[in-house]
């Protein structure tokens, strides 16, 4: 389990993706039962360093610290660094993949990745309005400007701004388990795990009044997991029909409700895993699987591990099945 996080902070950082990882990584929520973490801000000349909101950060630590974290974090950077990446920070960067240890960018920090060179032949992600420039700057990288993150190996590239809380909890769900993940994104009260992708928050015309939420279909459909439920039954929950249903969930959503139905599926899945002793069999069932190999089918497609394998890294038996809530 990650132990260490280095958090590079470089002139012009932005706020709030700093912020973020800061809250993320850098709280001390052990009485509720979530691991502390060794958390410290590097740079690699310490000091003061302007922030774009024209403040500066004291930053005390220089990059030594980086070369012995578990997690390297490289948050946003400005326009006119990504003409001049600080080759320290490259060299950094570079070690980090080298030794096994995740790297995590959040919004332009793909940039700093993209120079350091960890990126060629894999997919990545930053903000969409910059896409495109760090496909033309990087051509072996593959962007894909409609996602949220995207992970390949131990590196993880997040999307603009927000997206860099997704990134961060999907960092940890790895590492501490989907059950103390969740206590996390709820000290942050953000949700544990969103689905669609940023495309949905690309410029466009605003749509028409949508009307009535969808929310209650979708407690519904949480809370009835067990059951085969199909477009057509969450279309009748909500008094819509099954076509106007689907188009109202991808616009809201930015998914399918198929799709969005499997992601629930399996983070049940994972908190039975965590918190009861149940057969693969029964957990199945109750989460809408029918079977075991299905349930399997979907954990590996989800999470690329087996059901087996994550309950024996992240088991913890000590309340009764019965007890347990959705979170």
């Amino acid at each position: 389990m990650i132990q260490k996080v280095a958090c590079i902070v470089l002139d012009g950082a932005a706020v709030f993706e700093f912020g973020v990882v800061c809250e993320a990584f850098g709280l001390d929520r052990s009485d509720q039962g979530v691991p502390t973490f060794d958390f410290r801000p590097v740079t690699p000349d310490p000091g003061l360093v302007r922030t774009k909101m024209g403040f500066s950060l004291q930053i005390d630590n220089d990059l030594s610290f980086a070369d012995e974290a578990d997690v390297v974090v490289v948050t946003a950077t400005p326009h006119p660094y990504w003409d001049h990446v600080d080759p320290r920070v490259i060299d950094v960067v570079r070690r980090a993949v080298e030794r096994g240890a995740w790297v995590l960018s959040v919004c332009s920090g793909s940039f700093t990745l993209g120079a350091a060179g960890v990126l060629d032949g894999k997919r990545a992600t930053t903000h969409w309005m910059y896409a495109d420039e760090m496909a033309r700057r990087y051509p072996r990288v593959t962007i894909d400007p409609d996602v949220l993150y995207v992970q390949e190996g131990r590196i993880i590239t997040s999307a603009g701004t927000a997206a860099g809380i997704d990134a961060c909890l999907h960092l940890l769900r790895q590492e501490i388990g989907a059950e103390l993940t969740n206590i996390v994104a709820r000290r942050m009260v953000v949700a544990p795990q969103r689905d669609g992708g940023q495309a949905q928050f690309i410029l466009h015309p605003l749509p028409e009044a949508q009307g009535m939420s969808l929310s209650p279909t979708l407690d519904w459909a949480i809370a009835n997991l067990q059951r085969e439920l199909s477009v057509e039954d969450l279309a009748a929950h909500a008094h819509m029909s099954p076509r106007t249903f689907a188009r109202r969930f991808k616009a809201d959503h930015g998914t399918t409700p198929a799709a969005w139905l499997a992601r629930q599926r399996v983070l049940q899945a994972q908190r039975l895993l965590e918190r009861t002793d149940w057969g693969l069999d029964r957990i199945a069932a109750e989460c809408g699987f029918g079977s075991a190999a299905v349930l399997r089918q979907n954990f590996a497609r989800a999470l690329g591990t087996s059901p087996t394998a994550y309950r024996a890294r992240f088991a913890c038996v000590d309340e009764p099945a019965a007890e347990l809530a959705l979170a």
